[in-house]
Order: C-alpha cells, then structure tokens, then sequence
C-alpha cells in the first residue's frame, strides 16, 4: 500500500504530523493508500517555495513556460494507463468517464500551452501629446489550487496548465479522497524541466491545508473547484489578505423539455448528464421542467432508460455505466433527501434505495416525480443519481421555476423550435446552457457560473485571464526638435 509524502520544492517531504488519512476505494471499501494529515507549517513551506521560485518563473519567456506545458500534456499522454487505472481506483467513475477525464485532460495541456503566443496586453490612446498609454498582461503570482474529488485529473490539468502558462508558481491540495492522481502528477513535474518550486503538492484535509493556502498574504489567488460551504471559507479566509478568489461551487441545473423536443434525444442525454460520475457533478442536470402535454411519455422512456443502467466496479467491469458515490456518507446524504422528499408527497418512479451490491457505496439511479417548487430535492443540489421532474404549462413558467435557485452553473433546454430556444436561452440566467446535448463544456469556452455556483470561472480565453492582473503604465516623452 502506497504511503504519500508531501512534494515541496521538488523533493518528497515528510509531513510534521504523525497522523495519515486513509484513502478508500468506493467500489471495494478497501483502504487503497495513505496521506498524512498535514499542518499549518507544511502549507508555509510550499508556499515559500513558490513564493521563492516566482521570480524566475515569471521572467521565463511564456513561449518556453508554453513548451514546458505540451511536456506535460505529452507525459501525461505516455502514463495515459497509470492514470486511468488510478482514477478508477480512487474515484470510480465509469470505464468510458475516466478514458474521457484523462484523454480531456491531455487535450487541456496541449491546449493550454498554445496560449503561450497569445498573452497580449494593448496599447490605447491618450489625451496627450507625446504619450502612450500601454496595458501589460502579468502573472497573479502564487496561485493556491484546491483540486475536488469528482473530476481529480482534469480540474488539476484545468489550474495547473493555466497557472504554469501565464507565469504562476503554484501550491495544490488534492482531496482527501482522491490524491492518489495527483501523487502520479508528481512524478510527472520530475520528469519533465520545471523548476524546484513551481509546482507544489500538500496533502490533508480542507479545514487546515485549505484555509492556510487562503489565506496566506504571499497567495495571491485561490482557485478552488468544491462545495458552496467549502467556498464560503475561502473567501473569509482570503479577505485577510485580500487575495483573489477563482470558485466554481455547486450547481442545481435545470433542463426544461419543450412540447417541441425529441424526446429520445432529451431521454438519452439527460440519463447521460444525470449518471455522469453517479450525479456528481456540478453541472450536471439536477431537476427537469417537462411539458405537461408530453410528460408522461417522456418520463415512461426515462424510467426504462434508468432501469436499464449497468452499476459495477469500473476497474473490473469496463462495461459497466455507472460506479459507487464517493464514500458512505454521501451515500447516506442522498438517500436522506430522497426519503425526505417522500415524506412531502413525492413519488419514486424507480430506484429510491441503496443498490444490492455486496460491496460499495453503490445507489440506484431514481426518478422521482410529485414534487413541488419548495421541496429540498428541486432547491439544494443532489450530488447523486436521483432526478426530480415537475410539469409545467408556459414556457415562461418554465424559466422562472429553472432561475428560481441560489445556482447559476448550469441549464439545458430540449425543444427542436428555434423560437422557444432563444425565448430560454434569453430567459435563463445561468452561466451556460446546453441545447440538445449533455452538460458538458468545452475546453476552449468558458466554465462560469452565477449566485453561489461561483466567481471567475476557467477554460479559453477569459479562464487564462483570471489568472492574470493588469498594469497600465503612462508614458510621457519629449519630442525632439
């Protein structure tokens, strides 16, 4: 059993406490590695080492910081197997989810390391004679990444390569659950010319790593992808240092299906958003609005579909479409919203309960219908393979059942009408909408949301600029006679 040690300044370090964490795999409930459960002084020294290494990395021209990306996307690429056997492991996503992770996460260094040649700042006119106002484009400083457990390779490659490309030294904190990937990674940065201190890897839990990173006055930005509680203390955390913060938190996505959809299709790709990773994604469709005219044929082939999910060990059964949750606590956090909102007159289509599966945190995927607007189970986010649908008349109602929500991640529509496509994509106000397909973004586009699904946001052009600060330089000159 592997027993992981700090990565600080290029070299493996011992934690100054004495106690571990155990890692679990979900689909085996066995104990797979350890982590130390690190301190207050082991996130001081990583910092301190990308604090010290800045200096010379963000003098580095980007175009060689950019090779030093695509080396690391390459690398990635040839330990391709290790990662995806690791993810399963730790994570236990579907086969066919972790091959996708990891392939997209390769794709993003690749990408990323392109932007290199394209970090340009302007030249604006001013009110006076002989001058130029000119605006530069520069690094942040050291960024702090606090990786979640859901997508645990390719939010790393999302902060990493951005981070790296526009000048940032970095400190990273894995999940507790899953560090395993990011151990990996470490071999990775070894191989590959990066500077001692650039990339630095501390291990432990949120409570103490993750409010250290964030508020630390040599951070200058903390970009964490996690829950909206976890990102209610980074903020206070970094308000002490006034450091920026960069949060992509929950999500409670609504997918509206017109009287105009094809209903195969919205079946199809809703199953797929809601099974994604068990449901736990944050943006994965959370609550459907269906046309009452259609309802109960749509959600006739949703149940068959449902019901016709595969559960399994990803690692062992490569067919499988859908893994374990993360842990037995969350396992029990769904089952709880499930029973309460039976308790408040909902109705389970399919599902409802805990799979027979001898080992695992495994729970079977459930529709659940007779729900109302105020209900738990339409407002807070899952985070599990359980979808509640309302009926609706208006498609005005629609979109003001899907804005009413403290989320604004993401949001879907299902309608083969160019008009009532605009009238929601218009109406919503979320961070990105979906038409006609799963919820997932592309890399090149921008991953943002709304309320309390975040600030900032990652991914294209307007991800590398959350990583960089602007300074406007005035200069005057005399002319020559």
């Amino acid at each position: 059993m592997k027993k992981h040690q700090h990565y600080i300044n290029g070299q493996y370090v011992q934690s100054t406490s004495n106690e571990t964490i155990e890692i679990i795999n979900p689909s085996t409930e066995e104990v797979i590695s350890t982590i130390p459960d690190g301190t207050e002084e082991d996130a001081n020294k990583a910092v301190e080492a990308a604090h010290n290494a800045l200096k010379e990395w963000e003098k580095k021209p980007a175009i060689d910081r950019g090779r030093i990306v695509r080396k690391l996307g390459d690398k990635l690429a040839e330990r391709r197997e290790d990662f995806i056997r690791l993810l399963l492991e730790e994570q236990a996503k579907s086969y066919e989810q972790a091959v996708g992770e990891v392939d997209t996460a390769i794709d993003y260094f690749h990408y990323m390391s392109e932007w290199a040649r394209r970090l340009e700042g302007e030249i604006v006119p001013s009110d006076r004679s002989n001058e130029h106002i000119m605006i530069f484009k520069k690094p942040i400083g050291v960024v702090a990444g606090i990786v979640p457990w859901n997508f645990p390779v390719f939010i790393l490659a999302r902060k990493v390569a951005t981070a790296l490309v526009t000048g940032c030294t970095l400190v990273l904190k894995p999940s507790k659950q899953t560090p395993n990937t990011m151990m990996e990674f470490a071999k990775v940065i070894d191989e590959v010319d990066i500077p001692a201190g650039v990339v630095n890897i501390v291990l432990g839990t949120g409570s103490k790593i993750g409010n250290v990173l964030a508020s630390h006055p040599k951070v200058r930005m903390i970009s964490m992808t996690g829950s909206v509680g976890a990102g209610e203390k980074v903020m206070e955390a970094a308000a002490k240092s006034m450091a920026k913060v960069n949060l992509e938190l929950g999500g409670k996505a609504p997918a509206i299906v017109t009287e105009n959809a094809d209903i195969d299709l919205a079946v199809k790709h809703i199953k797929t958003s809601r099974i994604t990773n068990a449901g736990q994604a944050c943006n994965n469709a959370e609550r459907v609005y269906v046309h009452e005219s259609i309802a109960e044929e749509f959600i006739q082939k949703l149940v068959h579909a449902f019901k016709d999910t595969k559960l399994g060990n990803p690692a062992e059964d490569h067919q499988a479409d859908m893994g374990p949750l993360i842990s037995e606590d969350r396992l029990k956090t769904v089952h709880e919203m499930v029973e309460k909102a039976v308790s408040q007159g909902a109705k389970i289509e399919t599902g409802g309960q805990r799979a027979s599966i001898e080992k695992g945190y495994f729970y079977e995927p459930t529709i659940l219908t007779n729900v109302r607007q105020d209900m738990e189970i339409i407002q807070e986010e899952i985070f599990g393979p359980v979808l509640p649908i309302m009926t609706y008349r208006t498609l005005d109602e629609a979109i003001e059942m899907s804005n009413d929500s403290d989320y604004g991640l993401s949001s879907s529509v299902y309608t083969e009408n160019i008009h009532e496509a605009m009238q929601v994509i218009d109406g919503l106000k979320y961070g990105e909408t979906y038409v006609n397909r799963e919820n997932f973004e592309a890399i090149q586009g921008y991953h943002a949301g709304l309320r309390k699904s975040g600030l900032g946001g990652a991914d294209g052009k307007h991800g590398v600029e959350d990583f960089l600060v602007t300074h406007a330089v005035y200069l005057e000159y005399k002319g020559l006679k």
